[in-house]
């Protein structure tokens, strides 16, 4: 599982991040953070877009699941046939959104694990042939921020964007009473950035700023989601 996750996260994390450091990063190590997480956003942008499509597509389709469970409340088996046929009608998975924690959990460990090394000499030995040693690795963002250091702005500015991704991403009809998946989605809103806060702090600045800006990528995507359903739903 070591091997695994060296091979497939920490390795490649460690040598496009080093490769961005070295050339249109101009060796500032917070615009190689940057565009590091766009290309893994691009990169996942499949999966994400899929995964945060699918819960929109669920809310919507909030009223059929209710209907179905009062319809078949006495006979379990008949209920979950009926919901995973409307499941399968729609083309969505109930536990999509575990998908987005699965992906970045790996992502986050590894950055973080490469900025607490500080570049020492058995990391840069696991640099592919064709990436260039730099040395040293000033991990500073445009000369202010040091990013091996805790920083609450960058923080505060993911929980922000995070909440308003969040927000975006829940639908209600107007004048409608939000149904038990619209009230968690609300109350998720709020309680990520808090945990986003809470547990990012005491991690390296460099995690924060991985964090924000895929953050602001999810809203951008959120909106794009957004427009889409609209248009397929009509509304």
């Amino acid at each position: 599982m070591i091997y695994l996750y060296n091979v497939i996260f920490y390795q490649p994390i460690l040598n496009v991040l080093v490769f961005f450091y070295n050339t249109i990063a101009l060796r500032d190590f917070g615009l190689a953070i940057i565009l590091t997480t766009l290309l893994v956003r691009i990169l996942l942008f499949p999966f994400f877009h899929k995964s945060s499509h699918q819960q929109m597509v669920m809310q919507r389709i909030q009223p059929k699941i209710k209907k179905i469970q009062e319809t078949h409340k006495d006979d379990k088996e008949k209920q979950g046939q009926a919901l995973m046929d409307l499941y399968k009608e729609h083309g969505v998975n109930p536990f999509s959104g575990f998908l987005l924690l699965i992906i970045q959990l790996p992502i986050l460990i590894a950055l973080y694990q490469i900025v607490q090394s500080s570049f020492g000499a058995d990391v840069l030995n696991q640099l592919y042939s064709f990436i260039a040693t730099p040395g040293t690795i000033n991990s500073t963002f445009l000369g202010i921020i040091n990013l091996s250091d805790k920083n609450l702005i960058l923080v505060v500015g993911a929980a922000a964007a995070q909440y308003f991704q969040a927000k975006l991403a829940i639908y209600q009809v107007k004048g409608e009473a939000p149904s038990q998946a619209q009230k968690i989605a609300k109350q998720m809103a709020i309680m990520g950035p808090l945990l986003t806060i809470f547990i990012f702090y005491n991690f390296p600045a460099a995690v924060g700023l991985y964090w924000l800006v895929s953050s602001v990528f999810s809203v951008f995507q959120q909106v794009i989601i957004n427009k889409n359903l609209k248009e397929k739903y009509g509304e």
